[in-house]
């Protein structure tokens, strides 16, 4: 009986496929057990394109990983009664001929996942089409772009089985290159740093794979203290003229509100003087030499409103695609759309938070998250915020890697000035000058590091954090 080579005709055109090479690569496995984990490190039995190809090597995973040898004999019974056009135990005996060497079927195999690779992009390419045809009222053109992004970003981490399964060894070089790295730094810092040395050394910088939360009430500087935080590391890497970018999603300003205190912190102008153009010759001309100086900053703004979290993610991904990411800023998670709401706010959060977390450890980057707190603050005495103050708190400190509060006494202070001339009205404003410019930032949690508080001078005028010593 003749062995058809090609089983699978396509009614049109032929999608790539080789069936030879599936061949060899089943035959070498039969032949030489040893080498399938190295195999299946490249392609699994979804990645073929012959339907009985996927079967047997289906069956050969399930015999090698109970522990029995897998050939044609010990195959034999599992296609006893397989009805088909062949008789697949002959089959199996056959293609044990196509055997070759260890480094030729792992070639077949590179081969086999990268015509599964076309497949699968001709496969979406025509569901794009198609779903761009249908008059769905639900899917507009933006979302179809969005839908279509992810599954071509899918289909790429498809193939990334190896980067997830990391040997111990490696893992251990990864780790002596991270110690090495902080000890040649003077500054002790692995992460992406702040700009802020108390911060830096509390934290070691903003490390990969972390995300990090910033919360506080509203005016606190939540949004400062993260722009700070893009604007430095922005210029790091500038000057170390590397090829990346800090991504800043800006829910709440308008990328020309950013620009502007960026601006204003630099040149130590006044932002309301600069909105209203009250400004000397001198310090316009300072601000434009400001301006020139910090243009070619690799920072990119999006200012789109209540984006979703998978627009979000597929923004991220292009931007590393293209020029490179070390951070990631999201201001604030509150005005963020999980992609599917159906149960509820605090689900929704969950889904974002866990999107967010997710989107971290896939690009291999910090991601620095604002959020609000709740009103209970508000409602104690003891103003300093903690972590059951966080809207949502469940999802938002079950998921994030570190936690910290922006606190500034000062803010709630000012609001209680007693009647002037009077002795509380003199104490009142004996500690106003004490903590007018006093900040704190509290861990409240840091999953690899100690807690505690890092105080810092913040300069409201130019919504500008540094360190106290700095002063």
């Amino acid at each position: 009986m003749s062995i058809p080579f090609n089983l699978v005709q396509n009614e049109t055109k032929e999608l790539p496929n080789n069936i030879e090479a599936e061949q060899s690569v089943i035959g070498s496995i039969l032949v030489y057990n040893e080498i399938f984990d190295e195999i299946n490190m490249i392609v699994s039995n979804k990645n073929f394109y012959d339907p009985m190809h996927q079967k047997i090597f289906s069956a050969i995973e399930k015999l090698i990983y109970s522990g029995t040898l897998a050939n044609p004999i010990t195959l034999k019974n599992y296609f006893e009664n397989e009805k088909d056009e062949i008789n697949i135990p002959e089959y199996l005996v056959k293609i044990t001929k196509f055997s070759t060497s260890s480094r030729q079927t792992i070639e077949y195999s590179k081969l086999i996942y990268d015509l599964f690779v076309k497949r699968e992009l001709i496969k979406i390419s025509e569901s794009v089409i198609d779903t761009a045809q249908l008059n769905d009222l639900d899917r507009d053109g933006q979302s179809i772009i969005e839908s279509f992004e992810k599954s071509l970003f899918d289909l790429a981490e498809r193939g990334s089985f190896n980067s997830s399964l990391v040997k111990f060894d490696e893992a251990m070089k990864m780790t002596i290159e991270m110690a090495s790295n902080a000890y040649k730094n003077d500054e002790g810092i692995v992460g992406v740093p702040t700009g802020l040395t108390d911060l830096d050394d509390r934290l070691g910088g903003l490390h990969k794979s972390d995300l990090l939360i910033i919360a506080g009430r509203p005016s606190m500087g939540k949004t400062a203290l993260a722009t700070n935080i893009a604007f430095n590391a922005a210029r790091k890497i500038q000057e170390e003229g590397r090829k990346s970018t800090i991504a800043f999603f800006s829910l709440e300003m308008s990328s020309e509100q950013l620009s502007t205190r960026i601006l204003a912190e630099q040149s130590r102008i006044k932002q309301n003087d600069i909105r209203r153009g009250r400004i000397s010759e001198d310090q316009f001309d300072k601000f434009i030499e400001t301006s020139k100086n910090i243009s070619e900053l690799p920072l990119y703004i999006d200012e789109t409103p209540a984006i979703t979290i998978a627009a979000l993610s597929n923004r991220a991904r292009r931007i590393k695609r293209l020029y490179g990411l070390d951070l990631v800023v999201v201001d604030y998670i509150q005005l963020m759309r999980a992609t599917n709401f159906k149960d509820g706010r605090v689900q929704e959060i969950s889904e974002i938070t866990q999107g967010l977390k997710a989107l971290a450890k896939e690009l291999s980057v910090p991601v620095l998250a604002l959020s609000q707190l709740s009103r209970a603050v508000e409602q104690r005495d003891d103003k300093k915020p903690q972590l059951s103050d966080l809207r949502e708190s469940g999802s938002i400190e079950q998921d994030a890697d570190v936690v910290m509060f922006v606190f500034r006494e000062a803010y709630y202070l000012e609001r209680k000035e007693p009647q002037p001339a009077t002795v509380e009205h003199a104490e009142w404003q004996s500690k106003m000058s004490d903590i007018a410019n006093r900040a704190e930032i509290i861990i409240g949690k840091q999953r690899h590091g100690p807690t505690g508080n890092v105080f810092l001078e913040f300069e409201a005028m130019f919504t500008r954090f540094k360190d106290i010593q700095n002063s």
